[in-house]
């Protein structure tokens, strides 16, 4: 079993990129069917070890156990109770950076972070917390200045962050495990920062967030 993409915007393209790396198949899915053709036909050329992309039609059957939802916070509010029953005991990557419309605050109720209401809207799902603190365009390279990407992960589920820490490793990045899913909370506190200091910087999205010791 693959791995399978809901959007086909700057975030899918830099996810897909590690994941056929990495050698796993990718499904894309998108609203605009010509939108996931073209990302397809874009990653098809970066896969290594015979993975495969291809794409599906938003709405059709969901073949794959894990699904990275590559969407923005308010598409992925209006979309997740449409895909519910198809989302029901899947590894749920969730990726978003819950933005108000200004850019100055956190839109998620408070002391709640966006993963956990995926978690309660689709309770028997297992959610993971993960690519928030990356860009798009460092995730294609899979590198900043030289030194590999982390990708931070917070869930309840051991097994399903085991199982994605292994891919992202096999696609160049250094998984993290920083804990339960509630440290999602942290993690998109880390997110409104970086994108905030992006301007002060003028480092243009291309920065990262990283651990050295």
């Amino acid at each position: 079993m693959g791995i399978t993409i809901i959007g086909a915007g700057h975030m899918a393209r830099g996810i897909g990129t590690r994941l056929v790396a990495a050698g796993e198949p990718v499904t894309i899915m998108d609203r605009t069917p010509e939108h996931a053709e073209a990302l397809a036909r874009e990653l098809q050329a970066h896969a290594r070890s015979g993975a495969t992309v291809s794409t599906a039609a938003l709405g059709d059957p969901i073949k794959d156990n894990t699904v990275v939802l590559a969407l923005f916070y308010p598409i992925e509010k209006e979309l997740i109770p449409q895909l519910q029953q198809q989302l029901s005991g899947k590894t749920i990557i969730e990726i978003s950076n819950p933005l108000n419309e200004t850019y100055d605050d956190l839109a998620t109720p408070e002391g709640l972070s966006a993963a956990e209401e995926i978690a309660r809207m689709i309770p028997d799902a297992k959610v993971v917390k993960a690519f928030n603190t990356t860009f798009a365009g460092p995730l294609e390279k899979g590198q900043v200045a030289g030194v590999r990407l982390d990708v931070f992960m917070a869930s309840d589920d051991t097994d399903a962050k085991t199982h994605l820490g292994a891919i992202l490793a096999s696609g160049g990045l250094r998984p993290l495990d920083v804990g339960p899913l509630k440290r999602a909370r942290q993690l998109e506190g880390l997110g409104l920062l970086h994108i905030s200091e992006q301007f002060a910087l003028n480092t243009n999205y291309d920065s990262a967030v990283k651990i050295i010791s």
